[in-house]
């Protein structure tokens, strides 16, 4: 606890002060341009990748990523309703699917048997990744298995960037080029990202030195 404390005291101090200007400008509203969904991983820090200041990302965090397929429900959806107000109340410009490397959510849903039976909870919410389990299971053979949990993680992005198309008012906005959609690979070892390229059907280094 004395290290967060000490660290809210620096922000005020040193962080907050360089930014005074930027701080009171926020004070009354925001303007993200970018949404960007990722894992609640610690080890992942969507302002510290991208140099991103206050203001610029409305982020979503949850276990591996997941984007729930469209559905209407009178069931409490925090992804869903964060996506929606994202889209259709702060009108962001793009969207980010970003998945990482060593991820204990995509590991658990190849591997739900090692999953505590005290995480219930979790257990359900990584059924969503179960689409992208089957075809790594069905198309790598076992002698593969050292790069199955690479080969999980980078397809859960496209799968999850996928899900955002059954959005209603988000497939209408990306058809009227009102809005992109990108999916985003973190490794967590070299700090490379890796982004999807749709006509090569392939992540390619974005960050190369």
């Amino acid at each position: 606890m004395q290290k967060l404390l000490d660290g809210i005291v620096h922000f005020r101090r040193s962080d907050f002060d360089s930014h005074k200007e930027l701080f009171q400008q926020l004070s009354s509203e925001q303007k993200p341009h970018t949404l960007f969904i990722t894992c609640s991983d610690s080890r992942v820090d969507p302002c510290l990748i991208t140099k991103a200041l206050p203001g610029e990302l409305f982020i979503v965090r949850n276990i591996a990523n997941l984007v729930p397929p469209y559905r209407e429900a009178e069931e409490f959806l925090s992804t869903t309703a964060a996506i929606e107000y994202a889209v259709n109340a702060l009108e962001v410009e793009q969207i980010i699917v970003c998945g990482h490397s060593n991820c204990g959510g995509c590991s658990a849903a190849l591997h739900p048997e090692k999953v505590s039976q005290h995480l219930p909870h979790t257990q359900k919410w990584i059924e969503l990744s179960a689409p992208v389990t089957k075809r790594v299971h069905e198309e790598f053979s076992t002698e593969q298995a050292s790069a199955k949990e690479w080969i999980m993680e980078q397809l859960n992005v496209i799968e999850q960037v996928k899900h955002l198309l059954s959005y209603p008012y988000i497939k209408t906005r990306v058809q009227n080029g009102k809005l992109a959609l990108s999916g985003w690979y973190y490794i967590i070892e070299t700090g490379e990202i890796f982004i999807y390229d749709k006509e090569e059907s392939a992540f390619v280094l974005a960050n190369d030195l």
